[in-house]
């Protein structure tokens, strides 16, 4: 991708991203390694070519560790790998989640439980653990999306995770404000990733959703790059507990 703007302070950074090699996740690995960030990231999938297209754009390797993130434990050992690799972690972005379609009759409780430890349970131990790493201060970014906010059906598992990533966000933003900790939430809005064109993203639902949209372009990975590496960077310190949405202006604030 193509950087609009550099954020020195971001070089030489250790940056760990959940979900960094693939979709959105691959381009915040790809937009902070631009940026001169030693990244680490963690998948389910393989992501060894990923990882060798990486090293051959930006001349060094990110470290990928395969595991799920529902297993906290499998969780924050990673997030302590990468401190060995890199240093303690200055800034995490919680980006990997499971936006998986389902009705209130067909889900049951373990489904639901599954979905919850994805997309909320997940993100808070990620939080407790770079805390705990952060001892002199840091920046936490939390993916939610406009999908609660819109109060869109056919998902209710992920929008009900989505609203908690936020309240979480603030609540831990207050916890963690003294010890020069920022968190936020970043709320994108319909980005299309392969895997939402070839699952959901049907010719008459793009037509419906971009003209909810104020700016008439549907939204790509690069799209949420900068406005996460923004975040990340001391450009926003004094910015915190905030829900930002990238989105085209489909929901308003304030």
């Amino acid at each position: 991708m193509q950087a609009n703007a550099t954020y020195r302070d971001l070089a030489g950074k250790s940056v760990y991203i959940t979900g960094g090699g693939s979709g959105i996740g691959a381009s915040l690995t790809d937009g902070f390694m631009a940026q001169g960030a030693r990244v680490a990231f963690i998948g389910r999938s393989d992501a060894s070519a990923f990882v060798d297209e990486m090293k051959d754009k930006h001349g060094v390797a990110p470290l990928f560790i395969q595991g799920d993130i529902s297993n906290i434990s499998v969780l924050q050992d990673s997030m302590k790998q990468a401190a060995a690799a890199h240093g303690p972690i200055d800034v995490l972005v919680n980006n990997a989640a499971n936006d998986q379609r389902h009705s209130l009759e067909e889900a049951t409780e373990e489904f639901w439980d599954q979905m919850q430890a994805i997309n909320l349970k997940a993100y808070f131990f990620a939080c407790q653990e770079a805390a705990r790493q952060m001892t002199h201060g840091g920046a936490i970014i939390n993916f939610s999306s406009i999908s609660y906010i819109m109060g869109n059906a056919g998902y209710a598992s992920y929008t009900t995770a989505n609203a908690g990533i936020t309240g979480m966000t603030r609540s831990l933003a207050r916890e963690l404000g003294p010890r020069g900790i920022r968190m936020n939430a970043l709320a994108p809005g319909w980005v299309l990733t392969q895997k939402q064109l070839d699952k959901w993203a049907t010719p008459e639902d793009l037509a419906s959703h971009l003209e909810r949209q104020c700016l008439k372009e549907h939204l790509v990975p690069s799209d949420i790059v900068e406005p996460t590496l923004f975040l990340a960077s001391q450009a926003s310190r004094m910015m915190t507990g905030q829900c930002m949405a990238v989105d085209g202006g489909v929901v308003v604030s304030g």
